[in-house]
């Protein structure tokens, strides 16, 4: 396989055959294909798109260029969640643990934060001792003997991906749906699970913010991923606000123990946590019907048996002990807190989510270079929804901050987020559409 003409040949429209597929994953792997020639390879992709078998062969080099893990010593299915990301999404650290209760494995490998959208492994790292990045022994162990693990990607898994991805960021073809279909699956499939579900999310603080190309997106993914021979079913869900009232790293942890102690539970973020949950159950056999498995994923959450789950997996990767019972000790805190005055009377009309997350990434909560330091107490807490009825002057949210003139940046840059109106809007769903083969 020469590179240039497998090049021109998707250059020009045509199809590429799966063996020179993986030869050219290949050489992007080991070096031998030039980064010229991988972002040539990228841009006509993006401008000629893939067809199925092809996509399918592309994840699948991807997924053999490192590792893949094997689960099959476990004495129930493996199964994960894959979220494209948002604003207060913290639904996996409240998922996986309910998810083991029900009687599934989660060997969930997540990633940090990208843009304005948080990263459940940034989020993972604000308890002090967790060890984020394991070695595959100790992993399996965790899994093995408490259910779940939430960890991040390691070196050997889907490494082509890695540069694939660092080539695709500096020219402009990170958008390409077959692309974003193969970097997303390749570590799922790399992880050697049983069953997926996706998360793809619309609206103002999603990547896909029009409805269509979330479909577009959440179908490529379904049926590559099946393609490829993981059983995967996607919901399509509602980010036209912060889905959790919570926004940065420590303070949405927080917010995920009290959901699963049941101190406080967001409606939207129980809406979509638990039909992501119902989703996995019924895929892995361990639920009949999407209804039976929100009932048995209710009951793991009220007879307290996810919040052990939660605290097991904690202590298990070198975390606190107690930490569940006494987040309060563990987490830090920020030494500003300031009030976000409402400027209006009314009702909550409409949020522009995506800069609600970037003003976490301005309080240092987000990067805005990889290797940016994380400050993990930064954050926004009591994030007012749609449809709720405010009072000039009262909090939309609370800024949490190291500086007083950080907060009150952040206190106005939240503020121009919101818009009110005089009656109350009606309030979309969380779920929206789900998609399958």
């Amino acid at each position: 396989m020469l590179p240039q003409e497998f090049i021109r040949r998707k250059r020009d429209g045509g199809a590429v055959d799966p063996a020179d597929i993986a030869a050219f994953v290949k050489g992007l792997t080991d070096g031998s294909v030039t980064e010229g020639q991988v972002a040539a390879f990228a841009m006509a992709v993006f401008f000629n798109g893939m067809a199925r078998a092809e996509s399918v062969a592309l994840t699948l080099a991807m997924r053999d260029s490192g590792s893949v893990l094997d689960w099959s010593f476990l004495p129930g299915p493996a199964v994960d969640k894959h979220s494209t990301g948002g604003v207060g999404d913290n639904v996996s650290l409240m998922l996986a643990p309910i998810v083991a209760a029900c009687g599934g494995y989660v060997p969930m490998i997540s990633g940090r934060g990208l843009g304005h959208t948080g990263g459940t492994l940034d989020k993972m790292d604000s308890i002090p001792g967790y060890t984020a990045q394991p070695d595959n022994d100790l992993f399996r162990r965790v899994v093995r003997e408490v259910g779940c693990a939430i960890i991040g990607q390691t070196a050997d898994l889907a490494p082509a991906d890695k540069r694939f991805y660092a080539i695709r960021d500096v020219t402009a073809t990170v958008e390409s749906i077959p692309l974003i279909t193969a970097s997303i699956l390749s570590k799922k499939l790399a992880a050697g699970l049983g069953a997926l579900v996706l998360d793809v999310k619309t609206g103002s603080g999603a990547f896909m913010a029009r409805a269509r190309d979330a479909a577009k997106l959440a179908e490529s993914l379904v049926a590559v991923a099946n393609g490829a021979g993981l059983k995967t079913t996607a919901l399509i869900t509602d980010m036209d606000e912060p889905l959790a009232s919570a926004a940065g790293n420590a303070v949405e942890v927080k917010n995920a123990v009290d959901f699963l102690t049941g101190d406080f539970r967001d409606p939207r973020l129980e809406e979509v946590t638990l039909a992501l949950c119902a989703e996995m159950l019924v895929a892995t056999g361990l639920a009949p019907s999407p209804a039976e498995g929100i009932a048995k994923s209710r009951a793991a959450l009220g007879s307290g048996r996810a919040a052990e789950i939660f605290g097991r997996m904690v202590s298990a990767l070198g975390g606190p002990t107690d930490f569940v019972g006494k987040t309060g000790k563990y987490l830090q805190a920020a030494p500003v807190v300031l009030p976000v005055p409402s400027p209006a009377d009314g009702f909550v009309a409409s949020i522009a989510t995506r800069d609600v997350g970037l003003a976490v990434v301005a309080l240092g909560g987000g990067r805005t270079r990889p290797r940016d330091a994380i400050d993990h107490a930064v954050g926004l807490t009591a994030l007012a929804p749609v449809g709720a009825a405010v009072a000039r002057g009262e909090p939309l949210a609370f800024v949490h901050a190291r500086t007083v003139g950080q907060a009150e940046a952040a206190a106005k840059a939240v503020a121009a987020c919101y818009r009110f109106g005089s009656e109350k809007p009606k309030t979309p769903k969380a779920v929206k559409r789900r998609i399958a083969l």
